[in-house]
């Protein structure tokens, strides 16, 4: 018999902490303002305007997700930002020097970094202390962090990562059905920036549309031009090019019947809904998705790495342990 899965938090208002700073990541304003909602004054002051572009069109009394507040906002870390920013634009009522000092404070932790070597260690004191962690995208970019990360998981440490990608409102239609396409051949999808932090989206984009068994990974391009071939078990390939200054970033499903293209557009929706679903295993303990979804998609991050400091050598996902 299944084990009976159980609240990891039994709390009618969750508490959370926003931890974490990289360069180029707005995530602890966004993401803190989807809870707390936010001052316009102080959010049209951000380094980043696309935040308060696509805040502003969400009507205020529909922004927030209800029965959840980030209390507790530390902005350890290089960036563009500090933690009074944040806590001024996104309403956080404390801010602390020492990510640590919020164990005991709050109910669950958010790591709002996406430099994936770093969050073995930026996640260790909570997961240690037992609390609830979700990692920003991607959770690693090594098979030593992979390792630790899932020996925690096996223990029964509660800690999900994902990209909002996996939550885009324009892919939806494709997650539920490819049949009208016939059996798919081909897949290309497009993101700007470097492989090591936005390839993730690219493939997280993907993976619920076409599932596991992906089998093999050749990164032909270089830092700033990744070109990235994966071989999938059904028989289709899978080609994702991450180039940082590119713009736009845009899915094609090809098979034997049919083709589509279509582009990601709603960020605040991808967003509230990859928060929600952190929200909703807080609440239930049921994971929405397995754990071995996110090691297969870093494998796959991992292999574009390697492939590309090998000089385009194919790499097998199961050499990835």
């Amino acid at each position: 018999m299944a084990k009976e899965s159980k609240p990891l938090v039994k709390k009618d208002e969750i508490r959370l902490a926003m931890l974490g700073i990289t360069p180029g990541n707005g995530h602890p304003f966004s993401w803190s303002a989807i809870f707390n909602g936010y001052d316009p004054e102080a959010m049209a002051k951000v380094p980043y305007p696309t935040i308060p572009d696509y805040l502003g069109k969400e009507p205020k009394e529909t922004l927030r997700i209800p029965g959840v507040h980030v209390t507790h906002v530390c902005c350890t870390g290089k960036g563009e930002f500090d933690a009074e920013s944040v806590s001024r634009a996104s309403l956080i009522p404390k801010v602390v020097k020492d990510p640590t000092e919020v164990i005991g404070q709050v109910d669950a932790v958010v790591i709002a970094t996406d430099i994936g070597s770093e969050h073995v260690e930026r996640a260790r004191p909570f997961v240690e202390a037992g609390l609830p962690v979700f990692v920003d995208k991607p959770l690693v970019d090594n098979a030593a962090d992979l390792a630790v990360f899932s020996r925690w998981v096996a223990e029964g440490r509660p800690i999900m990562s994902s990209s909002c990608m996996r939550y885009s409102k324009e892919y939806a239609p494709y997650r539920l059905s490819t049949n009208n396409l016939g059996a798919l051949r081909y897949v290309n999808v497009t993101t700007a920036k470097k492989w090591e932090t936005y390839g993730i989206h690219a493939l997280e984009s993907v993976y619920p549309i076409v599932g596991p068994g992906f089998l093999t990974a050749r990164n032909t391009g270089s830092a700033e031009r990744n070109v990235v071939h994966f071989k999938h078990r059904k028989g289709f390939d899978l080609v994702v090019v991450a180039t940082y200054d590119m713009v736009g970033s845009g899915l094609m499903l090809c098979g034997t019947r049919g083709s589509d293209v279509v582009y990601a557009k709603d960020s605040y929706w991808s967003f509230r809904k990859q928060l929600e679903s952190f929200i909703e295993y807080l609440r239930t303990g049921v994971r929405p998705y397995p754990f071995a979804e996110t090691e297969e998609l870093m494998r796959m991050v991992i292999a574009g790495i390697q492939s590309r400091e090998r000089g385009g050598a194919e790499i097998a996902l199961a050499d990835i342990r």
